[in-house]
């Protein structure tokens, strides 16, 4: 048995559908509704919160493998408290339950920004941690404490490996997310900015997830990034996915400041997380490389699929999900 936590977000969704076509036995944790995912009637749902000790207990009775996916993602204030319970300390909940459980393996997705992604000095890689000097976000704090989590766990007998993904590039909810860059390039919004970042198909990231639990690579995390693109090259190409405008219009440093600035003040009035915060605006005009290295040396016949082809197949995707 398999058991998936987060099956709810973009790539235990895309995981948990690829391993029900498989064949294999999967377990889905859920919180409050069981969602609408391809091979959902085939899954195992359990019904627990990785924070309820008790309940993962249950969840991990007759489980060998552990995909750990859950975590909140948050740039505001306002969500801050839960994003390190649920990051920090449900991580830990489930490194604990998974050596109670005598698991064969788990694997445990991060985020590159745990390994501090405001860099100016060179390719990130997987020797770097989160800093206050090399971080602008309290998300990345929590991914970088979660995976201190996994580490003790692995010194404590935990057979384990961290993937730390940059961008994911995917079909799903895009209200939402980083699946919410298709919707803003379908409503043509038209500024960009000259950041640039490392983008991964999810199915590359399911991919490499999987190929990294059936080997017997141990205590080790892996970037996992298709490519270094510009933000504007990937709104770019969406936006021709969907046969939309481009975005036009540069975003300067001084208009950055002020709409953020601007989004918090109408997010204390509408209660709505704010579309761009200073994390976020900070973020976008940063000028980043992730080095890939480590994986492709890992597994040699693993690829990674293009940013053209990947970005159609999801428009493609999007379109039919929505009627667009």
């Amino acid at each position: 048995m398999i058991l998936v936590t987060g099956a709810t977000g973009l790539v235990g969704s895309h995981l948990v559908s690829q391993l029900v076509s498989e064949g294999k036995q999967v377990r889905a944790l859920y919180r409050s509704t069981i969602p609408k995912i391809s091979g959902a009637e085939k899954i195992d749902w359990f019904q627990a919160d990785i924070l309820d000790v008790i309940a993962l207990e249950a969840a991990m009775e007759g489980v060998t493998e552990v995909y750990h996916c859950a975590a909140i993602v948050s740039f505001s204030a306002k969500g801050q408290e839960a994003m390190h319970l649920t990051n920090i300390e449900g991580t830990a909940n489930m490194v604990n339950a998974s050596i109670d459980a005598g698991i064969r393996k788990m694997v445990f997705v991060s985020s590159v920004a745990a390994l501090g992604r405001i860099r100016t000095d060179g390719a990130i890689n997987e020797t770097m941690d989160w800093t206050e000097e090399t971080s602008n976000s309290e998300y990345g704090k929590t991914k970088y404490l979660a995976e201190m989590e996994v580490w003790r766990a692995i010194g404590e007998g935990l057979n384990a490996v961290i993937v730390n993904p940059v961008i994911i590039l995917g079909s799903s909810d895009w209200a939402k997310g980083s699946s919410a860059i298709f919707k803003s390039a379908y409503d043509q919004f038209p500024w960009y900015t000259e950041g640039s970042s490392g983008f991964v198909d999810v199915l590359d990231v399911v991919a490499a997830m999987q190929a990294l639990m059936q080997s017997e690579i141990s205590a080790q995390r892996f970037i996992l990034s298709g490519a270094n693109l510009g933000y504007r090259d990937v709104f770019n190409l969406i936006a021709d996915g969907f046969g939309k405008k481009r975005p036009h219009l540069k975003v300067s440093p001084l208009l950055a400041e002020i709409v953020w600035r601007l989004e918090g003040i109408k997010s204390m009035f509408t209660g709505k997380q704010p579309l761009l915060t200073k994390e976020t605006s900070r973020t976008a005009r940063a000028k980043v490389v992730f080095d890939n290295s480590k994986l492709l040396k890992a597994l040699p016949s693993f690829q990674y699929r293009t940013p053209v082809d990947s970005i159609n197949r999801i428009c493609a995707e999007l379109k039919i999900i929505f009627n667009l």
